[in-house]
């Protein structure tokens, strides 16, 4: 099913770059005018702008629903919600293993006396 779809929102996103880049913006009527030619294509001068953006809508629509199905699909699978999650449960395994070797006793700082205050350095 992932695979499947996973095809489709690939395939999906080819269309829509081919209909993106097929349409022609806003300011391509203003270089009809001069001769660009946009009267001599396939759907005639006005004829593609109906078709193109009805299709782009409908890929589009289909992106965002394969894309939300993808998300639903992964959702599912991941074991932990974050980083941090996945950290403590080794964190926890590891540290009754540390505490409980005998051989290593526990190191203590020595006692610092405090006969003598420090000297306070000026900025």
């Amino acid at each position: 099913m992932y695979t499947v779809l996973v095809i489709v929102q690939v395939l999906t996103a080819v269309g829509l770059i081919g209909l993106i880049l097929l349409q022609h913006g806003k300011g391509a009527d203003a270089g009809a005018a001069f001769g660009s030619g946009a009267s001599g294509t396939v759907f005639g001068a006005r004829g593609s702008a109906n078709f193109l953006s009805r299709a782009t809508a409908w890929l589009a629509t289909v992106f965002f629903a394969v894309s939300l199905a993808l998300a639903y699909l992964v959702h599912g699978e991941r074991e932990a919600a974050s980083v941090i999650d996945r950290i403590q449960p080794a964190a926890a395994q590891t540290a009754p293993a540390e505490a409980s070797s005998a051989e290593a006793p526990p190191t203590q700082a020595p006692a610092v006396e405090a006969s003598e205050p420090a000297p306070i350095i000026p900025d």
